[in-house]
């Protein structure tokens, strides 16, 4: 296999080579520390052409038709002259590391566009895996190109808080018609919403659609927004029959104009990038700890301990921390 050196990755994804993107991106990917290395340079140089796309992030309980939904508004943008990029944040298998969700196959028609790119991002089972491989991977699509970029997490755990943090607008769907419409939903959710859409709002579910909306607003209604000059709107669309995807998608661009006026915009940006920042931290810090050679002749042995119930997890954890200062056996 030709090596592919840094300065061919980065004119690669600066002239919109495909080939060359996904090559960048299983870069980034990659866990190989020779390959991050190479990774962290190609992101530097990328890091200036990027932050010019609309970034948008997709959630919704299962069923909700997230799929569709992303595969009709990435038809529309492409319609009206975008370039669409996807990532779909997947749960990872805890064998393989990969991706469990065929994320090109639930999106045909979108997927065979020049105009759009789909890349399931696998997140290692972590959500520190999804901060850091998800926002650099972002850096490189908008470097090639990408006007739209849509993060879609698959709404479960605290993986809506984590796309939120890296997203302009964050959109959550709901489903019409499944019993009392507030029931099951997290607050935590609704505070993160720029915008609710209520699927499937067509046929015999307009209706349902119609009540559904209505008691999201209200729930809305009482909480304070995120931000003064925002009010989040509840939408129905129907995905199938691409009725509403235009009013969503001019509402997240209506939402785009007033925080970019606001200067709330680039106050987002700036502090999602510390908030990045603090990711890496976090994460470099735990891979070093376990990294260190102390560390890793004395934790199996606490970690016997704390099974056997000889020990707290508590008392284990401030053993090791203490490691690092005293390096000698406890």
């Amino acid at each position: 296999m030709t090596r592919i050196d840094t300065d061919q990755y980065v004119a690669g994804v600066l002239d919109g080579n495909r080939r060359l993107l996904s090559k960048t991106i299983t870069l980034i990917e990659s866990a190989l520390d020779n390959h991050k290395q190479t990774a962290r340079e190609v992101v530097r140089r990328l890091l200036p052409k990027s932050g010019r796309a609309v970034r948008l992030g997709i959630t919704g309980v299962p069923g909700v038709g997230k799929s569709t939904f992303i595969e009709s508004l990435g038809m529309y943008l492409i319609g009206r002259g975008h370039k669409v990029a996807v990532l779909a944040v997947d749960p990872s298998s805890r064998r393989s590391g990969g991706s469990i969700m065929a994320d090109k196959t639930r999106m045909e028609q979108l997927a065979v566009q020049a105009e759009a790119y789909i890349r399931p991002s696998p997140s290692g089972g972590t959500l520190g895996g999804v901060a850091r491989k998800t926002r650099e991977t972002m850096i490189a699509c908008e470097a090639a190109g990408f006007d739209v970029m849509i993060v879609e997490t698959v709404g479960v755990g605290q993986s809506e808080t984590t796309v939120a943090s890296m997203v302009d607008f964050f959109l959550v769907l709901m489903l019409a018609g499944a019993g009392d419409e507030l029931q099951g939903i997290k607050k935590g959710v609704l505070e993160l919403a720029d915008a609710i859409a209520i699927t499937k709002a067509d046929g015999d579910n307009i209706d349902k659609a119609q009540r559904a909306r209505q008691a999201y607003e209200y729930a809305l209604h009482l909480l304070a927004p995120a931000s003064p000059d925002w009010q989040p709107p509840v939408l129905t669309c129907s995905a199938l029959a691409m009725e509403g995807v235009d009013r969503i998608w001019e509402t997240v661009r209506a939402h785009r104009e007033i925080i970019a006026a606001s200067g709330a915009l680039m106050a987002n940006r700036r502090q999602q990038a510390l908030a990045w920042l603090q990711d890496l931290l976090d994460d470099g810090l735990r891979e070093r700890f376990l990294r260190h050679p102390g560390i890793q002749e004395q934790l199996p042995r606490y970690q016997r301990e704390v099974v056997d119930g000889r020990i707290s997890p508590t008392a284990a954890a401030d053993a090791l921390l203490f490691l690092l200062d005293n390096p000698k056996p406890l």
